[in-house]
């Protein structure tokens, strides 16, 4: 009994010892920066260092082809809290037809932890699928996860195991999940990456889109709740007022979702677009407040490095110069002729998302950038506006998209220039009348060789006349002598 007693008193004062370091499930760690980390300038967001971040997890990613922009330990196992409704309701609309559908919430979509985030659904209420989607995202609720995992698999288990299959299609390779709405276990981990992924899937989705960019959204009332109208908890949508003041609203944002758990800190998952150019960011393990400061740190760094031009942008940055023939020598560019690039209907909206020395480099390579063909020699005349050639521009996904090459000023031909074979035989052709007028170029070209024959001929006789009579003897003087 002394013994017992003994090893009683030695294990309270170890609890009494340790128990500052052990943190209550509602208690969420505010990680700091480094001392040796140099200050941000939030007026030059291209310097950004991932020391000025505090999230221990971090990433930003372009959302039309995934390149990884910036990150901060992003391939490190975290829990992603909340966040894991990113799929849940992606799945949610991908995996049911009728989203206008009427849903009964059973007990065991109401079996979660008493300190979960909940839209405040009902044992046996009746209510819209598409309210529970909108409730999930905005109010991030546990209980709305369970029910859109109800719906799609019939239950939960058979809906995380969908999960995870679907994690894995998208490429993450670091990811299980546990549960539909992620409160924290042990076993239900990704990383900043993965979750990019997930995210930037998710985003490729319209009604997702409209659910995690919607600020207020109104409820019809059910068999059990009056009408109401919910709002987004995310300071990264709501405008400041002076009512209300919020300088964590970021002008560019459209969603998306938000977490937290003293096992994972606060999570924010975010995406932005800004004049063409869409981003996700993936902030986890933050603090309350610096996971909206540690987003838009992120997103300004990524507008301050990518843009969104169209190849005529591209284009415009280093035209096409060609030399004509045949110009006339009162031409005061001597021949030299810009090429415009107008687009087509196909080609009008076309766009590439590139960083900005990206777009350098394709527009002193143009000729490598695109596929250049000429549809016409160089020659004058030539008109404003005559079709030149054509400029392709073959996109990583889906047909080729052709520009029109167009001279951008009229080139007279040459005065008084000897026509060209081809000339001759384009009037020759064109001529109705199959016998060309009688002239005298016409003239010489019939009885010049036949005069010039007879001319030969009597030349050879005459000469032959004369060789012939110097071929005879002279008569040798005969000898006289006197006598």
């Amino acid at each position: 009994m002394r013994h017992f007693k003994r090893l009683l008193s030695v294990l309270l004062s170890a609890c009494l010892l340790f128990m500052p370091l052990i943190s209550s499930a509602d208690e969420v760690p505010e990680p700091t920066l480094s001392p040796d980390a140099a200050p941000y300038d939030a007026s030059h967001p291209e310097n950004l260092e991932a020391d000025q971040l505090y999230g221990l997890s971090e990433i930003l990613i372009t959302a039309d082809k995934g390149e990884v922009i910036f990150e901060k330990d992003a391939y490190t196992l975290r829990y992603p809290a909340s966040t894991t409704k990113i799929l849940t309701v992606l799945l949610g609309i991908m995996m049911v037809d009728d989203l206008e559908q009427t849903v009964t919430v059973s007990e065991t979509a109401m079996d979660i932890p008493e300190d979960s985030s909940k839209m405040g659904l009902h044992v046996g209420e009746e209510v819209r699928y598409i309210d529970v989607l909108y409730g999930t995202m905005m109010r991030s609720g546990n209980d709305g996860a369970n029910v859109i995992a109800e719906t799609v698999s019939g239950s939960i288990s058979a809906f995380v195991d969908l999960m995870n299959r679907t994690a894995e299609v998208f490429g993450c390779t670091n990811t299980h999940f546990a549960n539909a709405h992620g409160y924290h276990d042990d076993n239900h981990y990704t990383t900043a990456y993965d979750m990019s992924l997930i995210a930037r899937e998710a985003m490729q989705n319209e009604t997702f889109r409209q659910i995690v960019s919607t600020v207020t959204y109104y409820m019809p009332k059910t068999n059990i709740q009056r009408a109401r109208t919910i709002t987004t908890r995310s300071r990264w949508l709501i405008e400041s007022t002076e009512e209300s003041p919020n300088k964590y609203y970021y002008e560019y944002g459209t969603g998306i979702k938000t977490g937290s758990h003293s096992h994972s800190g606060y999570c924010f998952v975010g995406a932005a677009s800004k004049d063409g150019v869409d981003l996700i960011s993936v902030v986890f393990y933050s603090g309350e407040q610096s996971q909206w400061a540690d987003s838009i740190k992120l997103m300004n760094y990524g507008f301050s490095q990518y843009v969104s031009v169209s190849p005529l942008d591209i284009y415009a940055m280093n035209p096409i110069t060609i030399e004509t023939s045949n110009y006339s020598t009162s031409d005061g560019n001597r021949g030299k002729l810009d090429l415009i690039l107008r687009s087509t209907a196909a080609s009008s909206n076309e766009t590439i998302i590139a960083t900005k020395d990206e777009v350098e480099q394709m527009a002193v390579n143009l000729q490598t950038t695109f596929y250049i063909q000429y549809t016409r020699d160089f020659k004058a005349p030539i008109e404003a506006g005559e079709q030149i050639g054509t400029l392709t521009y073959f996109p990583e996904t889906g047909d080729p998209i052709e520009y029109i090459l167009v001279a951008a000023r009229s080139i007279a031909a040459r005065e008084n220039a000897p026509k060209t074979l081809e000339e001759i035989i384009a009037e020759t052709e064109a001529d109705p009348n199959p016998f060309p007028p009688f002239n005298i170029d016409m003239a010489l070209i019939i009885f010049g060789p036949i005069a010039l024959l007879v001319i030969i001929i009597l030349l050879i006789r005459w000469m032959k006349k004369h060789i012939k009579g110097r071929g005879k003897k002279v008569p040798h003087p005969v000898s006289r002598h006197l006598k």
